[in-house]
């Protein structure tokens, strides 16, 4: 909801349904206004405004419906929040469910949320490089304003770290030096194509286990680490990275998958369309 349609008001009265029905008698409000937040010291109530359509530039107001008294109302400063964004409105909701939350933003804009249902979106992908970098695509996703559902995220982080206890071979291989990973016996790097003397397990994925037995004439030992492949089948939506995915993205059911190289926009078009029945 645009701050444009919500107008806020310090006002003396005490914020029952009789003081606001005080107040509302003659209450004029510009014809923009949708929404009315009203507020006494820490006590806030949020009114819905039923005024004639058209008119002048300030009509007074025919009807109300109150959305929230002050026991059902909280208020939020969140600087850098986009109050104009749903999926940020989403994430406030989550902080105080049930509620209706008065939020002022970025450029010290208010608005409020109330009653929304956040939709669940999982994001699986694999580190290092850290911070994920799925996650990292898919928030810049919901704050460029073109994803228009209450969209949150959970991320199920694959640390390629965490298999290293569970190689028996002599050394360990990675698929590539950016990663920066180490481990507590003679390790390799996939992308330097290097001399093998010892016997290795592979920590990567499908194709970098393809690449192997191309540079090297057999098939690794391998601990698989592939997002498409630890995706929960629990029903909850789901985004991750598939390099058989070369541009745009794939829908299969209830889950997604765009490009390792993904970029914002194929990763906004992946979410619209995961959530279009919604």
């Amino acid at each position: 909801m645009h701050c444009k349609d919500v107008a806020i008001r310090e006002v003396d009265a005490e914020l029952t349904e009789e003081g606001i029905a005080a107040l509302m008698r003659d209450w004029t409000a510009y014809r923009r206004a949708e929404y009315l937040v009203l507020r006494n010291g820490d006590d806030l109530a949020v009114v819905r405004l039923i005024r004639p359509e058209g008119g002048e530039l300030f009509s007074k107001v025919e009807s109300y419906e109150i959305v929230s008294l002050p026991e059902d109302t909280v208020y939020e400063e969140i600087p850098d929040a986009d109050v104009l964004n749903v999926p940020t409105l989403a994430r406030v909701q989550m902080m105080h469910p049930g509620k209706s939350v008065v939020v002022k933003g970025m450029f010290s804009h208010v608005s409020f949320v109330c009653s929304m249902e956040p939709l669940r979106l999982r994001i699986v992908d694999s580190i290092p490089p850290e911070p994920m970098k799925l996650g990292v695509l898919a928030r810049l996703a919901l704050a460029s304003g073109y994803i228009e559902k209450p969209v949150v995220i959970e991320e199920l982080i694959i640390d390629m770290a965490d298999r290293i206890p569970e190689v028996d071979t002599e050394a360990v291989m990675f698929p590539c030096a950016v990663s920066g990973l180490k481990a507590d016996r003679p390790y390799y790097f996939l992308d330097s194509a290097p001399e093998l003397k010892h016997d290795v397990t592979l920590i990567g994925c499908h194709l970098s286990e393809r690449i192997f037995r191309t540079l090297y004439g057999y098939a690794p030992k391998l601990l698989n680490v592939c997002p498409a492949d630890h995706m929960p089948d629990d029903g909850v939506k789901t985004l991750t990275k598939c390099c058989k995915v070369k541009t745009g993205h794939i829908i299969d059911g209830r889950r997604a998958s765009v490009p390792w190289g993904a970029t914002v926009p194929e990763v906004v078009d992946a979410i619209n369309d995961l959530f279009s029945d919604q």
